[in-house]
């Protein structure tokens, strides 16, 4: 069967698509399972039961280096340019595939328990009060720069042992490595990658030396003493692990608070639900991460070919799984375009699914409860000061700033 193509209106260069996607994804799903992108050369997959499936397909991978050569796979390899980029990306555990994977995604969770986000619990309800303080002192400001963006850094730099000074430092480095996950990134943007990555990667390298010389009660001295028989971290392993926890662990925190309260300021009534009725609150986390989702698209590499709704996907191939399209599919949620912060069956795939599952789901949790209930005690008359814009990105996408006052 032949593969329909993506309609004219899937563009997500378009400020305009990228600030209202949804009507779009009701018009992919409505017309069929599969979509030709030529622009991207991906197959889009926008339904939730297959976005869902084709998360836990082994015949999918986030890489296909563990079996075919760039050649083999017919792909050309990256530049050469690109390489301090792409070396700290092909170690991380969110672009490896089993073996690798699974020994360094066991290794890791040694470091990055349960006992370990519970023990932050008081970390992130200091800094969270802390950050609300100083916006209520100032009678509202910019909520992403003042409340979203710094808890999760603060919480993943105190996770890390990063000190207090360096952390400036972190959200830029970050931001330039994630330009390169948009869809068809252009030489600027790699450019800034490259860069990024060198002096981060620099950076670690000293804190990874400082911390065999003298360890300390954080992360990256437990990383150095985690081991799982002879099997143990590489110094790589360990850098491209730092920065994919600081890169994912802040990303999706930040854009789901500032976007989060953007949903509520357009709700009020689910807003004013949610203030008389805090205990509303851990189904409300997981109702705004599905409403207004902060990673909108996932990619897979097809490392043997799959069918889907009788199109032949070939091996080489590339699928686009549309996380905000599956999280909007009537097939699975009631009234999907809704907000219902009471939401009960709210199978969602922000967090993704299968092996390559958000590895700290439960902190980005904690650190989305906390803040939220920190200004909705704290601050109840917080509303919108001005209509905020979107940054521009759709893969990973977020608000530039969101203005508030008392």
């Amino acid at each position: 069967m032949d593969v329909a193509a993506a309609p004219a209106e899937f563009d997500p260069w378009s400020p305009a698509f990228v600030a209202d996607p949804y009507p779009v994804y009701a018009r992919l799903r409505e017309a069929g399972r599969v979509h030709w992108f030529a622009r991207s050369n991906q197959y889009l997959v926008p339904h939730h039961a297959d976005v869902s499936a084709l998360l836990r397909d082994r015949r999918l991978g986030r890489t296909y280096l563990h079996r075919f050569t760039h050649e083999e796979f017919g792909r050309t390899p990256p530049p050469a340019a690109h390489e301090p980029f792409t070396t700290l990306n092909d170690h991380g555990l969110l672009d490896l595939e089993p073996p690798d994977h699974t020994r360094l995604r066991r290794l890791v969770s040694k470091a990055f328990t349960p006992r370990t986000v519970a023990r932050l619990e008081p970390v992130v309800r200091r800094i969270a009060a802390e950050l609300v303080d100083g916006l209520i002192e100032n009678g509202g400001g910019d909520l992403l720069r003042d409340v979203a963006e710094p808890l999760p850094v603060a919480v993943i730099a105190e996770m890390l042992g990063i000190p207090a000074a360096d952390r400036p430092l972190l959200r830029p480095w970050s931001a330039d490595i994630c330009g390169m996950y948009e869809l068809r990134p252009g030489e600027d943007t790699a450019a800034r990658a490259v860069r990024a990555s060198v002096e981060f990667s620099a950076y670690l390298r000293e804190l990874i030396a400082a911390r065999r010389a003298a360890p300390g009660d954080d992360l990256v001295s437990a990383l150095i003493a985690a081991h799982d028989g002879e099997s143990r971290l590489t110094e790589q392993e360990m850098v491209s692990t730092c920065v994919l926890l600081l890169n994912a662990g802040h990303e999706a925190t930040v854009n789901s608070t500032a976007g989060g309260w953007r949903t509520l300021f357009r709700h009020p009534e689910q807003l004013a639900l949610l203030r008389a009725r805090p205990d509303l609150l851990p189904t409300a986390v997981e109702e705004l991460m599905r409403y207004d989702t902060p990673l909108q698209l996932f990619e897979r590499w097809v490392l043997d070919d799959i069918e889907i709704d009788g199109v032949r996907i070939p091996r080489g191939a590339e699928v686009a799984l549309l996380f905000g399209s599956a999280n909007r599919d009537p097939a699975v949620f009631a009234d999907p375009d809704a907000l219902d912060l009471a939401r009960a069956d709210n199978p969602h795939l922000s967090l993704g699914a299968g092996l390559h599952y958000c590895l700290g789901a439960p902190l980005a949790r904690l650190e989305l409860r906390t803040s939220f209930a920190e200004l909705l005690t704290r601050a109840p008359t917080l509303r919108l000061a001005e209509e905020p814009e979107w940054a521009g990105g759709f893969v990973i996408r977020g608000l530039r700033s969101l203005k508030v006052e008392l």
